[in-house]
């Protein structure tokens, strides 16, 4: 037996059972994750339940277990139609369920507020079109083929409005800062400044009154739908997302809708309190402020890394150095979060604001959070692992390669430049991998840096001067602490929150498959006897 575990087996056998837990277990959460996030866009079918009381359900059934109090089975539904009964699911013993059926005429409706509505339709309204189909159906595609049309128009509108606002508020920060230099010195062109932004609000108001008019027109073309109880909705088809007759669409059809639902969610903006609708903020938030911080934290994580391991002496303040640099990767992450609003927002960004925008004090614009902000404070976060990271890689390549260069009349630079970097650059490409995992998945520090629940605008913009680093963004991880956890309909966001999950961990994979294909090409090109 001694010599048994004096041969190491027992060794590499614990090993080798430890990764495969490792790999169960995540490949568990992976598809726990893309189970239920990928199953949120299939349509489902509305199944009618006809229960002994004599009462009527309608909606999707979403799983079913059996009831821990009585142990009978019982089945969730999602009967939607929030705004009717004050609920979104309702659970349902299959005892008391008389007959079940897939009525092929229920429909349904995903709004714009109130989550979805499941019914039935009973016609349509509408003032001021005209409708040549006799029945309800056809006369609902053509008013929402109308309502489509009108609706383009409502954001051809909305897209000059915004335009129009973009340099209206040019105009009011020239003018602000004019009147903090001296009103009677810049008289003149404060009153040229002051008539061109007043022409600028008039167009606003003019086509603000036009989008009005225009909403209006579409308001007043309703449908009408009645519920599984008997009661009746009017729904404006300009609230109607989506209606679908789930219970007669063909496989193709589902997969079209599937599709559908897969590019909402990329390219559109939230809904429903970031509950539905599609997450393109989130998304571009999250990709903006990774991509930021990688270029923040590598140039100094290997310019540190590259003094430690080939220029400074090995000393008492050295090692200091490189004592604090790994006590630094284990700091929590909220208490760079309060140092990021303590140095960056109130310190330099306050500074700035002092200096460059005066004017518009008390009103902040760099002494806030924004996406400058949070990506300098995650760049923080993440340099020390950098730094680790590339001065190990450093380390690794051998002294012989230095003498060899030096001793054919290389300078120490043209050394560093020429070899070493090249040789080291798979070992910064781990540490940049490492980095931008643990950025995109940080939450608690963009919490109090910059990371907000909705954010009107981009950080980035077609808007001179198009990247605009003093403005607020979304993230997808807070996101998900939002929805899961901060949504006053948590059963009904949990699909959101799966969503949400899965397009995190997409692009950490993506963004870290990029780096180690480019790792491996560097590797290949820069191989050596110690690789």
């Amino acid at each position: 037996m001694n010599k048994f575990w004096k041969t190491g087996e027992p060794y590499v056998l614990a090993t080798g059972a430890a990764l495969a837990i490792i790999l169960v277990m995540s490949l568990t959460l992976v598809g726990v994750v893309m189970t239920n996030g990928l199953g949120y866009f299939w349509p489902r079918a509305l199944v009618k339940l006809e229960l002994k009381d004599g009462t009527s359900a309608l909606g999707q059934v979403t799983q079913k277990e059996k009831n821990p109090i009585s142990g009978i089975r019982r089945l969730q539904l999602k009967v939607g139609n929030r705004d009717v009964f004050g609920q979104d699911f309702r659970w349902i013993d299959e005892q008391d369920i008389a007959s079940r059926s897939l009525p092929a005429d229920a429909v349904l409706v995903e709004r714009r507020e109130h989550g979805n509505y499941f019914g039935f339709l009973k016609g349509v309204t509408a003032e001021g079109i005209t409708l040549t189909g006799a029945a309800p159906q056809e006369q609902l595609q053509q008013a929402l083929k109308q309502v489509a049309d009108k609706r383009d128009d409502t954001r051809a509108i909305k897209k000059q409005m915004s335009n129009l606002n973009n340099t209206a508020e040019g105009l009011r920060l020239k003018l602000q800062k004019l009147e903090y230099r001296g009103k009677e010195k810049n008289s003149a062109e404060i009153s040229e400044l002051t008539a061109a932004r007043e022409k600028v609000l008039a167009e606003f108001t003019l086509l603000n009154e036009k989008l009005t008019a225009t909403q209006a027109e579409i308001g007043r073309i309703t449908a009408q739908f009645t519920d599984a109880a008997g009661g009746s909705k009017d729904i404006s088809l300009m609230d109607i997302i989506v209606l679908q007759h789930t219970n007669s669409m063909s496989f193709l059809d589902k997969c079209g809708a599937y599709l559908e639902r897969v590019r909402e969610l990329l390219l559109d903006d939230p809904r429903e309190s970031n509950t539905e609708g599609g997450l393109f903020p989130a998304i571009f938030g999250t990709v903006m402020m990774v991509l930021l911080m990688s270029v923040f934290s590598l140039p100094f994580g290997v310019v540190a890394a590259i003094y430690l391991r080939e220029y400074a002496r090995d000393g008492l303040m050295t090692r200091m150095v490189r004592i604090a640099v790994n006590n630094l990767a284990g700091v929590p992450s909220i208490v760079y979060g309060v140092f990021g609003l303590g140095f960056f927002v109130y310190g330099i960004g306050g500074s700035i604001d002092s200096l460059f925008f005066p004017e518009r004090l008390p009103t902040p614009t760099f002494g806030t959070g924004g996406i400058l902000w949070s990506s300098l404070t995650l760049a923080l976060l993440t340099v020390p692992v950098v730094i680790v990271a590339t001065e190990e890689s450093l380390a690794s390549i051998p002294k012989g390669i230095r003498e060899g260069s030096l001793a054919l009349g290389a300078t120490k630079f043209q050394t560093l430049t020429k070899i070493l970097l090249p040789m080291a650059t798979p070992g910064i490409m781990t540490g940049l991998i490492l980095s931008m995992a643990r950025a995109a998945g940080e939450v608690a520090p963009l919490m109090i840096v910059g990371v907000v629940k909705l954010a009107p605008t981009l950080p980035f913009d077609m808007n001179f001067p198009f990247f605009h680093m003093d403005r607020k963004f979304m993230h997808l991880g807070f996101h998900i602490y939002d929805v899961g956890f901060q949504s006053p309909n948590v059963e009904a966001a949990k699909p959101m929150v799966f969503v949400t999950t899965m397009l995190l961990l997409a692009i950490v994979v993506l963004a870290s498959s990029t780096a180690i294909y480019l790792r491996n090409k560097m590797r290949s090109k820069y191989t050596t006897s110690t690789f």
